[in-house]
């Protein structure tokens, strides 16, 4: 089978194949990504680039019939969740039409001697390449690919392998949009072919969203040629449970939480820490919850759980399970696995020598610790190797505003789940990664900040 495949999880029928890109092809697409930063992204203006990525996000809006069939038959995401994605997906590049120009302005500076003036003026670095997940195929890209386009950079944008019919899309609709040959580049590329492109002199930064071990291999490669890398990596986000007044509203937002694009979400609430006299409630409650959601055919508009991506997520997730429950866990199953289909569970129990205390579950898979009181819920949350999100729930808003504080995350949520803004920076500490996508911090990443100081 080809690198690059759409394989329908829900069925396992292999429905395209595409060809991987030649050296020589991938060869001409990083020199026409130079051409295009060197003539098109520094002859134009920020506005009139953020004008061509407002067509950007208008043809996703005007598409989300054609891209949401692609991506449930890609990676299995059910179809009210595919239409979520794309139109967030257009509101990012709205977003950044609308607010990157004046991002882009040159910022003054008081001087404290001398005279004359100084200015700091944000100039772009160059071709970028972009190293995208299966899980959220339009969503990724115009986290990355909108800020940089406006800024003036190319795009080399290397989709994971099983999304290479959503990957053909978005360069249609970029192509379709007017943007010229070159500022943004869809390349089928093998793992061995993009660590050539880090290298190549004309690529000046690269961001990858992946796992923690592909983020590791990429930072390497980019330190070792010096290269500006943002990083988004995995994570396992405690929701924190201190105190509540409704039970059942925490409960269906945990649940929520969990089961987002079929618990396939890098932010997705996953640890579950309870304070003792809540703990016994809120577990019953939540299984009985996820219970609620059960595995269905994707394509349906009533489906909230789909498969998982692929036949090889499916074995991962049973193996983790199976030793979490080998190292003494227990599972509470709400329903039967059926191939890639995975119903919910719920892990107790899990000591501190269990391994998968510090692992994380990438499908609808929770895990529920109980919590003697606020310390030790804090010191559970940050007992981790990520850092990525985390949830806060309580009715003290002095000790939101404590735990918030100490809690060791890129973003803490308080009393509320599933709500990312395409305003709201977005990334992580510890494994989970470097830097920022999304809001005013993911356009000021892959920047030249040049000081310009004048007699």
């Amino acid at each position: 089978m080809s690198y690059y495949a759409v394989v329908d999880p829900a069925t396992g029928e292999t429905i395209k194949e595409y060809p991987t890109i030649t050296d020589a092809e991938l060869g001409d697409a990083i020199a026409r990504a130079d051409a295009a930063y060197r003539g098109w992204g520094r002859t134009t203006t920020p506005a009139e680039r953020a004008e061509l990525i407002r067509k950007v996000g208008d043809l996703h809006t005007e598409r989300r019939d054609e891209l949401a069939a692609i991506i449930v038959r890609e990676m299995g995401k059910p179809l009210e969740q595919a239409y979520g994605e794309v139109d967030f997906a257009a509101d990012i590049y709205r977003y950044y039409a609308d607010t990157s120009p004046d991002v882009l302005k040159d910022e003054p500076i008081t001087l404290l001697a001398g005279e004359g003036s100084a200015i700091i003026r944000r100039t772009p670095l160059g071709v970028l390449l972009g190293i995208m997940p299966w899980n959220f195929p339009y969503y990724q890209v115009a986290r990355f690919a909108g800020p940089n386009l406006i800024i003036g950079n190319a795009i080399l944008l290397k989709h994971a392998p099983q999304c290479p019919e959503s990957a053909a899309a978005i360069q249609q609709i970029f192509d379709d949009a007017g943007f010229p040959d070159g500022a943004y580049v869809n390349i089928y590329a093998t793992n061995e072919q993009i660590e050539d492109v880090i290298a190549d002199p004309c690529v000046q930064g690269v961001s990858l969203t992946g796992s923690e071990r592909a983020g590791s291999a990429v930072a390497e490669i980019a330190g070792r040629n010096l290269k500006k890398v943002v990083l988004e990596l995995g994570g396992s986000d405690p929701f924190v449970l201190l105190s509540t007044d409704d039970i059942d509203k925490v409960v269906e937002d945990a649940a929520a939480a969990r089961l987002d694009n079929s618990g396939q979400s890098c932010n997705a609430a996953k640890r579950f820490i309870v304070v003792d006299d809540l703990y016994d409630t809120f577990v019953d409650k939540f299984t009985a919850k996820l219970a609620e959601s059960q595995p269905s055919d994707p394509t349906s508009d009533d489906s909230v759980l789909g498969p998982l991506s692929s036949t090889a997520a499916a074995e991962r997730l049973q193996a983790q399970l199976d030793r979490a429950v080998a190292n003494g866990a227990t599972a509470h199953a709400t329903g039967e696995r059926r191939g890639n289909f995975f119903a919910p569970i719920v892990l107790t129990d899990i000591a501190p020598d269990n391994p998968s205390r510090h692992e994380e579950f990438f499908g609808p898979v929770a895990s529920v610790y109980r919590a003697a009181d606020e310390a030790d819920a804090v010191a559970k949350a940050n007992d981790i190797p990520f850092g990525l999100g985390s949830y806060v729930y309580t009715t003290d808003p002095e000790q939101a505003e404590r735990v918030a504080n100490r809690i060791e995350a890129g973003m803490v949520f308080v009393n509320l789940t599933l709500a990312d803004g395409v305003e709201l920076p977005f990334g992580g500490v510890k494994r989970s990664g470097t830097g920022r996508e999304m809001g005013r911090l993911g356009a000021d990443e892959f920047v030249n900040k040049k000081l310009i100081r004048t007699a």
